[in-house]
């Protein structure tokens, strides 16, 4: 992966002509401004219960946005990062409905995880609540097979998402179909969806225990036979995705978003500053997502304290909701049908009030910070949130996950807020100092200081969060000099 900022991108809610429109996009408004783009679930269905992350045919590029072809005409001006659902797949696949019809004769029978696959000999009320589920309730549903028989199936997400045995035959030719049909139209890298729900192991949390790290191993060996590239993606404590990072190519930093908010509404860097003194150098930093704001990545879990006090997190929360004018309430939880325990649906730009210089500070926090920077297409644009398409949805996270049409996008570019960070990009991909070594300046709980150097090249980023006001210098052929973004 290019040490270049990234896009992270659905390709029909950022253009409506498709992956054409995309390459067009990429090749001319948004020239030179990423290294890679990351494309949201482009298989069939794109327009599913679940955005793409229920996919009916893993291996099929949706024919309303266009083809494998149209992959590997892209590949050829940037890399691509393609998803892998590893955890589950539609109810209406194919794999799904011979299973329905054929029960056990099925030839995907050994795909599936019937209740009775993990616990043989059933399972106590102790062992059902002890499993980790984003969501409340049991990880089951019950589904009826033509012949009349009731199976209960392990559906952690929702009842269209029905949970696939990876050990098995039939689960590892399936992820390796998927890999090799990335490899032909030229994918370099890909993430690994809800890996962490991936293995089921009866009398454990069947969220990240040793086996899912034995299968994360396992697929980063095929992947590699490939070519490609796996990032994990992963919400949890703090200390286990210093874990992961450490046996994975990539993981997520999903502590920096909610750090940085709590830096720039606190005015303090005491909590942002500690993170950075342990984070995983092999992180793909991000503000925002296709998903909410995560707070569990900054807390507490079973007993171990986390990166910020649970009093601070929820004030953070509540700090969000009125930022956006209570927008993100309806939204989030209980309001929203699409229920992450975990996560804030809002826009980032909204849950900074919308202050330009407060969010491109929080852009060069990012660009400055260890790892690989990605940007979400919502983010770019500095976009407010939608709530037109969640009122349509009724689906939480489409509050972030607008549908620019006709003249939207274009209009969206030229906006000044967004010129600037299109501005602070290029510097991030351009200056040689960001190939070198990082150092945390030590100073006062006021202040945050972001140092890189490279031979004699350097860059750093000063902020005052007394006053919320930063500076960028580097040096350009041995020539001290500022970047201006606020003017």
């Amino acid at each position: 992966m290019k040490n270049k900022v990234q896009l992270m991108t659905y390709v029909d809610r950022l253009t409506d002509g498709g992956l054409k429109s995309l390459k067009t996009l990429l090749s001319e408004e948004l020239k030179g401004v990423f290294g890679g783009v990351h494309i949201l679930p482009f298989f069939y269905p794109i327009d599913g219960s679940d955005a793409g992350f229920d996919p009916i045919d893993h291996t099929q590029v949706d024919p309303q946005i266009g083809s494998w072809e149209d992959i590997q005409s892209l590949s050829t001006i940037t890399d691509i990062m393609g998803d892998i659902i590893v955890n589950h797949v539609s109810a209406q696949s194919e794999q799904f409905l011979d299973y329905l019809q054929h029960g056990e004769k099925s030839r995907y029978s050994d795909l599936f995880l019937p209740f009775e696959k993990i616990f043989p000999k059933g399972a106590s009320e102790k062992e059902l609540s002890n499993i980790y589920r984003p969501r409340p309730g049991i990880p089951f549903n019950d589904v009826q097979l033509k012949d009349g028989s009731k199976k209960r199936l392990w559906t952690t997400f929702t009842s269209n998402q029905i949970d696939i045995d990876v050990l098995s035959n039939a689960g590892e030719e399936y992820l390796i179909s998927i890999l090799q049909q990335f490899y032909k139209s030229g994918i370099k890298m890909v993430r690994l969806d809800a890996a962490g729900y991936a293995i089921k192991k009866a009398g454990s949390t069947c969220f990240m225990i040793p086996e899912t790290f034995d299968f994360i191993n396992w697929f980063r060996e095929k992947a590699s036979t490939y070519g490609i590239e796996v990032l994990v993606e992963i919400h949890s404590h703090y200390l286990k995705q210093i874990e992961i990072a450490r046996q994975v190519d990539w993981v997520y930093d999903f502590a920096l978003p909610p750090l940085v908010l709590h830096a720039i509404f606190n005015r303090t860097s005491t909590y942002l500053k500690n993170w950075l003194e342990i984070s995983p150098r092999n992180a793909i930093t991000v503000l925002d997502t296709h998903d909410g704001i995560g707070v569990i990545d900054v807390g507490s879990s079973d007993g171990q304290s986390g990166l910020l006090p649970e009093e601070d997190i929820d004030k953070l929360v509540n700090q969000i909701h009125e930022n956006c004018k209570g927008q993100s309430r309806q939204a989030t939880g209980k309001a929203a049908s699409n229920l992450d325990l975990y996560q804030v649906n809002c826009t980032y730009f909204d849950a900074l009030g919308q202050h330009e210089n407060d969010y491109l500070l929080a852009r060069a926090i990012q660009f400055f910070v260890p790892g690989i920077p990605q940007v979400y297409y919502m983010g770019l644009l500095a976009e407010s949130n939608d709530m037109k398409l969640l009122a349509k949805t009724e689906v939480g996270r489409d509050i972030n996950r607008h549908y620019f049409t006709g003249n939207e996008l274009s209009n969206a570019i030229k906006k000044n807020v967004v010129q600037k960070l299109l501005k602070l990009i290029k510097f991030r991909n351009s200056h040689p100092a960001f190939n070198g070594e990082f150092s945390l300046i030590t100073t006062s709980q006021e202040f945050l200081s972001l140092h890189w150097v490279n031979d004699s090249n350097w860059a750093t980023l000063n902020v005052d969060f007394k006053t919320l006001s930063f500076t960028i210098l580097y040096t350009e052929d041995g020539v001290k000099k500022e970047l201006i973004l606020l003017s």
